[in-house]
């Protein structure tokens, strides 16, 4: 499977994009700001076309680009629907404090939005992933689970090979921190239950890709994040 992605826009929002090893169909993961351009490049590059965009929250950092990319390719968008309102008034989500960078832009949903709930298991380019639904950074944050082979070491950083797990975990789980929860719609003490459970009941080998900055493994940060000290989570 090949497994990438890139930071986009002031945010350095990881855009991600996964495709079965050799295939000619894609799923794209959080398009956010100035994320198209390079996105179309490297699916130029890589003969790729995108069956869906993936959304694991509806902060504007995440789906600035979600509508150009579901235009240009004529695809749907997938989130859930306690964030959904998010993708046509992005200042609901997070306040004024974006409004002057927003300028006259304007946003709207693409034409085709589905809406995602906690336990479906999405099949997609020939893919298979499980939708977790982790409210407490925004009500409507979501971890996308799925199973690749790869030998990625950023992945597979001891080395073996065969299957691995991994999560998408959006701005909830980060390498050695976890999502902010002072915006309108977020709960601190709910994002640490949901962290508890679904992602601290993972085996430790899954590979996490955050939001934001490297990723990282469940064993990893329930060794050494600060934030999880104390958390239970049973595997």
């Amino acid at each position: 499977m090949l497994v990438t992605g890139f930071p986009a826009g002031a945010f350095q929002t990881n855009c991600y994009i996964l495709a079965q090893d050799g295939a000619s169909e894609c799923i794209v993961v959080d398009p956010g700001q100035n994320a198209a351009e390079p996105l179309f490049e490297f699916l130029a590059q890589s003969s790729l076309t995108p069956t869906a965009v993936l959304l694991t929250h509806g902060h504007l950092d995440h789906t600035w680009s979600v509508e150009p990319v579901c235009e240009k390719f004529g695809i749907p968008a997938y989130i859930h629907p306690e964030d959904r309102y998010m993708l046509s008034d992005p200042l609901r989500g997070t306040g004024p404090a974006l409004a002057s960078m927003l300028g006259d832009a304007e946003f709207h949903e693409p034409r085709e939005v589905i809406e995602l709930a906690d336990g479906d298991v999405l099949e997609l380019a020939g893919m298979s992933l499980t939708v977790d639904h982790t409210p407490g950074h925004t009500q409507g944050s979501v971890v996308l689970r799925t199973v690749a082979t790869t030998h990625d070491p950023r992945l597979r950083p001891r080395g073996d090979d065969g299957p691995v797990q991994i999560a998408l975990t959006g701005d909830t789980l980060f390498a050695g921190s976890v999502g902010r929860s002072d915006l309108p719609g977020g709960d601190h003490e709910q994002l640490l239950r949901s962290i508890a459970a679904k992602l601290l009941v993972l085996a430790d080998e899954t590979a996490v890709l955050p939001g934001h900055g490297g990723s990282t493994s469940i064993g990893q940060e329930r060794a050494s994040n600060p934030f999880l000290v104390g958390l239970a989570g049973s595997r």
